[in-house]
């Protein structure tokens, strides 16, 4: 009796520490699938970013040709500013030649002025000899005679020197229009100096606000990227989650980054480019899952699910001239069942790309099946 009693006393630990271990077990295993799920949140995340950044820079780079173009403009300004500068120079060098001529003249014409004076009074000398040879004009006849051919003689320069005094001033005032014309040509060309100088000012104004309003534009851009990709990006995840528990029973599919992975044999036979019925039973079923996220995706959220057809490198003989062709009659035929299915079309793009983009390059019978598949990723278009 007392040997029983001290039997039941010994405790079994076996069974916690299994339990122990199993607890452990699925905490790892939980662990290990959230960082799954970040990880392919991220790459993603990551993918939108990069597509997102590609056009801005694209964006960028037609601003940047329009700021050069506006450059281009600036320096046309600049350089016909240059040669008006140079047209003003000469135009005041030619009004300085001019003033130079003009001052010339002027003092030719007080010269002549002066001779004339001078003239006047040998005139009045000689009229004075005139009256003292009147008295004595039987002495001085001869004297007479030769006086007044002088007198003559004097007559006719002060004539011309009186005519020579008038074309100087005639073109002393020819001189004074050409001056008045080209200060009022230099006034002009200062008038437009003032104006290119105004025009420059404007476009390099505008040259800083529309920077302003690129920097400005850009910034929204980013943010409302970020946005579209994140609230995609959510809705992608949704429908990746349901299309896994829908064809949960194929183990062939899976989900490979940003795109949902079926194999061509689940599809399609052999070299055909007709669904056949299992394929056209997961199409339903992808089409049925799509239909359910698209009454959740907002309609202002520019959205397309692609079907990529891919082929392994091994060239076909049949039905198809090439690979390119059969991969891309595949990828719409599951488009053109999607829209019977209905699927709108306007978010549906086939595309086929051959044997070009192999996820196992290997010359395995393995690789070869890989490479045949169907690929569907949600993405903006």
């Amino acid at each position: 009796m007392l040997l029983t009693s001290r039997r039941r006393r010994i405790v079994d630990i076996w069974p916690g520490f299994v339990d122990g271990l199993a607890a452990l077990l699925m905490v790892v295993i939980f662990v290990l699938l959230l960082f799954s799920v970040g990880q392919f949140m991220l790459t993603d995340a990551l993918v939108g970013r990069d597509r997102a950044l590609d056009s801005l820079r694209s964006q960028i780079a037609q601003l940047a040709d329009v700021l050069s173009m506006e450059r281009k403009e600036k320096a046309a300004l600049e350089s016909r500013l240059s040669a008006l500068s140079s047209e003003l120079a000469g135009a005041v060098k030619a009004r300085d030649e001019l003033a130079a001529r003009l001052q010339s003249m002027t003092l030719r014409a007080e010269d002549a002025a002066a001779s004339s004076e001078r003239l006047g009074g040998e005139l009045a000398a000689a009229r004075e000899q005139i009256r003292a040879a009147e008295a004595t004009l039987e002495e001085q006849r001869g004297t007479i005679v030769e006086l007044e051919q002088e007198r003559t003689r004097l007559q006719a320069t002060l004539e011309a020197s009186r005519q020579e005094t008038a074309q100087q001033q005639a073109l002393s005032e020819r001189a004074q229009t050409q001056v008045d014309e080209l200060n009022a040509q230099i006034a002009a060309l200062r008038e437009q100096l003032l104006q290119i100088t105004h025009a420059l000012d404007i476009s390099e104004s505008q040259v800083k606000e529309q920077s302003v309003e690129i920097e400005d534009l850009g910034r929204r851009l980013n943010v409302a990227l970020a946005d579209k990709v994140e609230e995609l990006a959510g809705y992608r995840s949704e429908f990746f989650g349901k299309l896994r528990e829908a064809l949960q029973d194929n183990p062939d599919i899976r989900v490979e980054g940003d795109r949902f992975v079926l194999p061509s044999e689940v599809l399609f036979g052999s070299a055909s480019a007709d669904l056949d019925p299992q394929g056209k039973r997961e199409i339903a079923t992808i089409a049925r899952t799509l239909k359910e996220i698209t009454t959740q995706i907002p309609k202002d959220l520019d959205w397309v699910l692609r079907v990529d057809g891919h082929t392994d490198k091994r060239p076909i003989r049949v039905a198809f001239p090439s690979n390119w062709e059969l991969s891309s009659a595949r990828a719409t035929s599951i488009v053109k069942y999607m829209i019977e299915q209905g699927v709108p079309a306007e978010h549906l793009v086939a595309a086929g790309f051959g044997q070009y983009h192999p996820i196992d390059p290997d010359d395995t019978e393995e690789a070869y099946r890989r490479n045949r598949r169907i690929e569907l990723k949600l993405t903006s278009r």
